[in-house]
């Protein structure tokens, strides 16, 4: 009875192991070293792991929340109509001002 199984300190040496490390797309410690698999994003699977019953973790995962690199620049061509191919009116402007002098 001196010597008894611990769920304590003596048990925690054996949780050293990793089984999960970071994950290449969303960057989390879900990616499952034996498995292949993230448990987070579903990677290497090419849609994007997401469930309606987790409403958080949608919010935290939606358009929005990171750079919208492209996405930014669609909204300014959005907002002036798309317009292609056009001179802004300032240089306009300097041009009209040369050609009078």
């Amino acid at each position: 009875e001196a010597w008894k199984m611990t769920k304590g300190t003596t048990s925690q040496g054996s949780r050293l192991k990793k089984n999960h490390i970071a994950c290449l797309r969303c960057g989390k410690i879900s990616f499952h070293k034996q498995k292949k698999r993230c448990a987070a994003c579903a990677y290497p699977k090419a849609t994007i792991r997401k469930y309606g019953w987790s409403e958080k973790a949608l919010r935290r995962k939606r358009m929005g929340t990171g750079r919208m690199r492209h996405v930014k620049l669609v909204h300014r061509r959005f907002k002036n109509g798309f317009r292609e191919g056009t001179v802004p009116k300032a240089i306009k402007e300097r041009k009209a001002k040369k050609q009078i002098e």
